[in-house]
């Protein structure tokens, strides 16, 4: 066993010290809009870190360790491809200010109102079906992450029986998961999720540091220089041989990006929460800053892994690591497993039990966010509208409660029996697809589109889930299984002697396709329908229909068939009356910040393209971009831990003197319709 007892201690302490925050936080809930939303009073700073943390995941740590092992520095380079789309997603406010307008609890609330209740409980069944989906193998790599990083047995003797040490872990972490997820529902997930992601970004800093001082650069470039040829992890022009992480992965990927943006309701509950729109907006603004120390330590610990265990003073090291990893039969679990069971070889005492806390709290933070959104989203978006007479407050809340545990159980069952036979992040591009694969298409066009109508939108979701759901069987069902099957008997063609071995389509490229396919539904269908353009300032709560209170500067928003006068160059780049002073610096330094690297990564590909550029010049630009990046990490941690607490306390004053709406329970009133239901 790789932990000591220092570890355990550190461990159980940080276990202990949530559980109290989180039942403190379950007292200030009071109300289903409480328990959905956080009764819509986050701040930017809570939402941030929380909704980082919660995207952070144990899973999402694991499959990060697996593409940057695979693909090294070459990946952080063409990631720069799309950082000018997700800059205009976030600073244009792209869907989630318009999202916030509507001032809908879930998704498919917004999709009733725009387009009709039967459209709503089909896309509420779509997205609670591909959301357990996805989630199902959440516990179980996270359990497997632990096991392997703390050297715990594979298996117990319980009374006389040998069980499977990953299902207990699996049960410790969905239990602790569940209790946050059902005592406060999202007012407890935001508050506890602010505090792990506090903690995470200090201990990210501290074992940063540590490697920093383990291992030379020098010797990180030497270990780097072992990848096969056209494999490097220096020189992202020469990765030709890499199979999946290339650079056709990153650019469907901004794609993607755009057509997803906020469609995946694995945190809805952050998505309404947010005090006003532009609360929302400054979340998403502030999200890289963020999330700056984390993301530079999932970058450097598989690659410090890489360098490590191809460097020949460590060879008697890697050799018992690679002994290690010989025992576990499934190869793609090893390749998952690799990262953490030499990290469990490299970090001294101490440090253990704090990366291990790291992996409990990032596995407890997504499973309560993720419990909380699947159960919240069948009950609300799936039997809520189905019933003739709403629920009780009191019932109401029960069933939030008792359909969380359900989503709980059901991912304890599949974690169990799914094997694992692909990439993590291709699992979830293929099962998350049955859902986005037309939903970015409804979502985009129901937000900005007038034109956009309910035909369309059946037409996008139907055909995009379609063409999802067909690649999930043609990979993992008929090309491994049938196939085989079918070319052994002589009554099959020459046509399918002639297919290859392995499905030619990753789950990246399908999820792209059935997007590509949606869209055509959504537009074509749309055009074709007769109907009258829906009445976007009631949806979008403008003009006459304003709420004051969701506004930042107290003036109400126009109408948005009014002519607009000139724009300044600020209000061009999206900043408008509501931002303070403090809002417009922020905004430059994530725009300078963005662009500076954006810049580089335009004049290094130009420049490749007349004159290769030497790996000596690549080496000294990522010894750069880490140094620069951990230096203004240090800096952004101070900054948000004061601005996380700031706004706990805000919330929670607000929270107490609050006046309760019980009717403010997501169900849409016949007044909040903006096309009529014989639409669908």
């Amino acid at each position: 066993m790789n932990m000591q007892t220092l570890d355990w201690v550190i461990l159980t302490g940080a276990l202990m010290v949530l559980l109290v925050i989180c039942w403190w936080a379950s007292r200030l809930t009071k109300s289903v809009a409480d328990f959905l939303a956080a009764n819509r009073l986050a701040g930017r700073y809570l939402l941030a870190v929380g909704q980082g943390m919660a995207g952070l995941g144990a899973i999402t740590i694991a499959a990060n360790f697996e593409k940057f092992y695979q693909a090294g520095f070459g990946a952080t380079w063409w990631v720069q491809l799309v950082i000018p789309i997700g800059l205009i997603i976030t600073l244009s406010g792209f869907v989630i200010y318009r999202y916030r307008e509507t001032r809908a609890m879930t998704m498919a609330q917004f999709f009733e109102m725009r387009y009709s209740k039967r459209f709503r409980v089909f896309a509420g069944v779509l997205a609670w079906s591909s959301g357990i989906l996805n989630y199902g193998i959440f516990p179980a790599v996270s359990a497997r992450f632990l096991i392997y990083f703390t050297g715990l047995p594979q298996q117990v003797e319980l009374v006389g029986f040998s069980v499977p040490t990953v299902a207990l872990v699996m049960l410790l972490l969905l239990t602790v998961a569940v209790l946050m997820a059902v005592l406060g529902g999202q007012i407890s997930i935001m508050v506890t999720d602010m505090v792990q992601g506090q903690f995470v970004i200090l201990v990210m800093l501290i074992i940063l540091t540590i490697l920093f001082f383990h291992m030379s650069w020098s010797d990180v470039i030497a270990g780097l220089h072992q990848s096969p040829e056209g494999q490097s992890k220096i020189n992202p022009f020469d990765q030709g041989n890499l199979p999946d992480f290339n650079i056709w992965y990153f650019l469907m990927m901004g794609v993607l990006n755009v057509y997803g943006t906020r469609a995946w309701q694995g945190s809805q509950g952050y998505n309404a929460a947010a005090r006003t729109p532009h609360e929302a907006r400054m979340a998403g603004i502030l999200g890289d800053f963020r999330g700056m120390i984390t993301s530079l330590a999932i970058v450097m610990v598989p690659i410090y892994v890489f360098a490590y265990l191809h460097l020949p003073q460590f060879a008697g090291d890697a050799t018992l690591i690679h002994d290690q990893l010989d025992q576990i039969a499934n190869p793609q679990i090893q390749k998952q497993m690799l990262v953490p069971v030499a990290l469990g070889a490299i970090l001294p005492a101490g440090i253990m039990g704090l990366f291990a806390a790291v992996v409990i709290l990032a596995a407890v933070s997504t499973d309560n966010t993720y419990l909380h959104s699947w159960g919240s989203i069948f009950i609300q978006d799936v039997l809520q509208p189905l019933r003739k007479k709403p629920l009780s407050s009191r019932w109401h809340m029960w069933a939030l409660r008792l359909s969380i545990i359900g989503v709980a159980v059901f991912a304890f069952i599949w974690g169990m029996v799914f094997p694992m036979h692909e990439y993590i992040y291709m699992y979830f591009q293929i099962t998350g697809a049955i859902y986005m694969g037309g939903a970015g298409a409804v979502i985009i066009g129901g937000l900005y589109w007038k034109r956009g109508t309910a035909g369309g939108a059946w037409a996008a979701m139907i055909c995009g889930s379609v063409v999802a759901v067909g690649g999930i069987f043609v990979r993992n069902i008929f090309w491994p299984y049938l196939l085989p099957r079918f070319r052994e008997s002589d009554a099959w063609s020459e046509f399918l002697l002639g297919l290859p071995e392995k499905f030619p389509l990753n789950g990246m490229q399908m999820s792209f396709i059935a997007a590509v396919v949606a869209i055509l539904a959504y537009v074509i269908c749309s055009l074709l329908s007769r109907r009258p353009p829906a009445d976007m300032d009631r949806l979008l709560h403008r003009g006459k229909y304003a709420v004051k209170a969701d506004v930042a500067s107290g003036a109400v928003p126009a109408p948005l068939d009014q002519p607009r006068p000139r724009r300044t160059l600020a209000q061009r780049l999206g900043i408008g009356p509501e931002f303070t002073r403090g809002d417009k610096i922020i905004y430059v330094l994530k725009l300078t910040w963005a662009m500076f690297f954006v810049l580089v990564f335009a004049v290094g590909t130009i420049i490749h393209l007349f004159v290769p550029i030497p790996d000596s010049v690549w080496e000294k630009w990522w010894g750069f971009k880490v140094g620069l990046t951990y230096c203004v990490g240090i800096i952004t941690v101070i900054w948000f831990l004061w601005g996380g607490f700031r706004d706990l306390g805000i919330m929670a004053r607000a929270l107490r003197s609050l006046q309760r709406d019980e009717s403010d329970d997501g169900t849409v009133s016949d007044d909040e319709h903006v096309q009529k239901e014989s639409g669908a």
